[in-house]
């Protein structure tokens, strides 16, 4: 198989991640139960009437997509591809508060319409006038990770050089209320979290929008090089490191070569002992979590490759990331795991560009 760099990488996300300096003023949050993204000024970006129809996910992800564009020097991508957990929920719940109060009876079908999962790749798609493939995965926590795949496999069948992967996901009023009731959402007696070494089951709630220029030919800007992924929807927690030493077997590499670890520590005792298990296989590796960065979402594992890129690409760490104090003098390698929930498992292994 061919190899597939990943060329550019912008990110909307509870840090200022469209702002140059981001990766030195990292703001880390462990005391409220739910975090907004940092939006930029949608004006700017998309004209005032269209905007006004959008929802919160499709603006962010049109912002992100046409910075990732821009970066890697691309008009026309010649695929779309989108990953998401709950869609644009938005205007899910809005469609569905009308069906409510109007019993059911002359309903608008705007709101259905723009509640579908592939409004934002749909849309993304219309604003550029681009007829090429376009798809959307759903599948809670690893959806961008399908997505990567699908890019990867588009590129080395030689059917696209060139592809817009992005994964998005926004909060709602009435699911926070929902998550906040089923204790998805850490009560607020149990602040502040500990992310490594939490007692306490729930998680911080964030959301954001993470988009990438896949492509098959290496760029001055590569960030890196999207070497290999790996997905399993069910894990039993003594398998975790078999399922982590199988992949790096197959790509032919041993622990001690991963030079970075990134780690999806939520602060949810019962589904961190997973990356607990993990952890114990990098003796020799610089060991990092984000989730206190980014909060807990479907598709947060958008914001450790975006971080992940970046630190290839400047080869340094953001102290607010580590877990322990390993360093090495190069960063070749990288290892991200996530799961949500303790379902959905996915390793991406990124490689120096």
């Amino acid at each position: 198989m061919s190899a597939v760099y990943i060329n550019s990488a912008a990110c909307i996300s509870v840090q200022d991640t469209l702002n140059e300096n981001f990766f030195q003023n990292l703001q880390s949050e462990n005391s409220v139960q739910i975090v907004k993204a940092i939006e930029p000024n949608y004006k700017e970006f998309i004209p005032p009437a269209a905007s006004r129809r959008m929802s919160k996910t499709v603006k962010m992800s049109t912002v992100a997509s046409q910075y990732a564009l821009k970066e890697a020097g691309i008009e026309k991508p010649n695929a779309i591809i989108v990953g998401t957990g709950m869609g644009c929920s938005q205007d899910s719940e809005k469609f569905l508060k009308n069906v409510l109060e109007n019993n059911e009876e002359f309903l608008t079908p705007t709101f259905f319409i723009q509640s579908t999962h592939n409004t934002v790749a749909g849309q993304i798609a219309l604003g550029l006038q681009c007829h090429t493939y376009n798809f959307t995965y759903v599948n809670t926590s690893s959806s961008l990770e399908f997505s990567f795949l699908d890019a990867k496999l588009q590129i080395n069948d030689g059917e696209a050089e060139n592809v817009l992967v992005g994964s998005t996901d926004e909060q709602t009023d009435r699911t926070m209320e929902l998550y906040k009731l089923n204790n998805t959402i850490k009560k607020e007696e149990d602040f502040p979290v500990d992310y490594i070494n939490s007692k306490t089951d729930g998680v911080i709630w964030g959301e954001g929008a993470s988009f990438f220029i896949l492509g098959k030919d290496k760029t001055e800007n590569s960030y890196a090089q999207l070497k290999d992924i790996q997905l399993s929807n069910k894990l039993y927690l003594e398998e975790t490191q078999q399922f982590i030493e199988d992949f790096l077997s197959k790509n032919n590499l041993k622990n001690d070569e991963i030079d970075a670890v990134i780690l999806g520590f939520s602060g949810d005792a019962k589904s961190d002992v997973y990356y607990q298990k993990a952890m114990d296989l990098f003796s020799n590796s610089a060991l990092l979590y984000y989730k206190h960065l980014s909060g807990e979402y479907n598709t947060a594992s958008g914001f450790s490759t975006f971080m992940a890129c970046h630190i290839l690409k400047n080869q340094e760490i953001p102290e607010v990331m580590l877990i322990n104090d390993f360093k090495k003098k190069e960063i070749k390698n990288i290892l991200l795991y996530n799961h949500l929930d303790g379902n959905d498992h996915s390793l991406v292994l990124l490689e120096k560009a």
